[in-house]
């Protein structure tokens, strides 16, 4: 995995919630399309994930370092097989830290290299023309941690919201392939979705002709031991 591309105009969206347009140039994207399209292929297949309601989401997921299913993460994809997730490669976590660098700037504190965020899982979300992500915030992790959040392939409107309600005051941020979303601080449990993708929007350089790949790394809080 080559350096990312530090020349993105940065926008700040919500306090701690910031935008980076362009982070990634279209090699990187390739590179990233490709990872995703190998973990896909397992141990634990890409599924839809169903909540307790027993409505099936829209969007396909699957999961890196631990296996995150409506509300808790295990180790196994009990939902899915059962197989043990592939492991969080430590490549992710370097680029996970310059994100946080790129968003936050070197006086973080996580140290100007942010060496003290140190993500554990990724969830990759596959959208097609059709899927959705209704409001809802990531408090399943047992930190306060910044969600980092790369876009490919097709836009879509964001919806970033606020921490105590799906209501407004919310912003639509019109994500391309190749864009930064880190949110952490104020922001960390913001409500946000997905209300629409932009089919064939997508840059077929990047390997993807059709369809929207979401990548989000989070820091669980969760030790070897736990089981959720």
């Amino acid at each position: 995995m080559t350096e990312p591309l530090f020349g993105g105009q940065r926008r700040e969206i919500a306090p701690g919630a910031v935008h980076v347009p362009g982070w990634l140039d279209v090699e990187q994207q390739r590179q990233l399309v490709e990872a995703c399209r190998a973990w896909a292929r397992g141990p634990v297949p890409m599924r839809a994930a169903e909540l307790p309601s027993g409505h099936r989401m829209s969007v396909r997921t699957v999961c890196l370092g631990w296996h995150w299913r409506p509300y808790s993460y295990t180790r196994t994809a009990d939902d899915a097989g059962g197989a043990r997730v592939a492991e969080f490669p430590g490549w992710l976590g370097d680029w996970a830290r310059a994100a946080v660098v790129e968003a936050y700037g070197p006086d973080t504190a996580y140290g100007p290299d942010a060496g003290g965020y140190r993500p554990d899982t990724a969830l990759v979300n596959f959208y097609d023309a059709n899927a959705r992500m209704g409001m809802h915030r990531d408090v399943d992790e047992r930190t306060a941690d910044p969600v980092v959040s790369v876009s490919l392939g097709d836009r879509c409107v964001f919806r970033f919201g606020n921490p105590e309600t799906r209501a407004q005051p919310r912003t639509d941020v019109l994500l391309e392939s190749g864009d930064l979303f880190v949110f952490g601080g104020p922001s960390r449990f913001a409500y946000h979705g997905v209300p629409a993708v932009r089919p064939g929007t997508a840059d077929p350089r990047t390997g993807m002709s059709s369809g929207r790949l979401n990548i989000t790394v989070r820091v669980t809080g969760l030790s070897a031991e736990d089981r959720s």
